[in-house]
Formats: structure tokens, C-alpha cells, sequence
């Protein structure tokens, strides 16, 4: 019984001194706040490239037609 008792003590002064040391003793740090910069759209050409690469592909597809007959 007594061995029991030591046995629960030590466990009680484990698991409290564990507890106790769990977060440090340093100032806890803050970091900065995170800002998004959104780099506004270049002022380039109006037409789109999908439709300069189409109109390229539409090209070669229609010289290839006229170059079978």
C-alpha cells in the first residue's frame, strides 16, 4: 500500500511539472500582418493572345487545305 501511494505521488509531481513548463517562460512573439500588393494589370495591347495563336493555327489550317488540291 505504501508503495502504491510513492508511486501516485511521483506520477501527481510528473505530470504537474510537465503542465508547468509546457508554454516557456519567453515573451510570446507577434508576427506581422501579412499584406497582399496586387500589381495592377499592364496597359498592353486590347486584343488577347488567344486570339492571335488561334487566328495563327486557323491560317496554317486553311494553307494546308489549299495546298493538298
Amino acid at each position: 500500500m505504501r508503495l502504491t501511494t510513492t508511486f501516485a505521488a511521483a506520477a501527481a509531481l510528473a505530470v504537474s511539472a510537465v503542465s508547468a513548463n509546457a508554454g516557456g517562460m519567453s515573451e510570446p512573439v507577434m508576427d506581422a500582418p501579412v499584406v497582399m500588393v496586387e500589381e495592377p494589370a499592364p496597359a498592353g495591347s486590347s486584343i488577347s493572345s488567344t486570339y492571335i495563336v488561334i487566328g495563327v493555327v486557323a491560317a496554317l489550317l486553311i494553307a494546308a487545305a489549299a495546298s493538298e488540291d
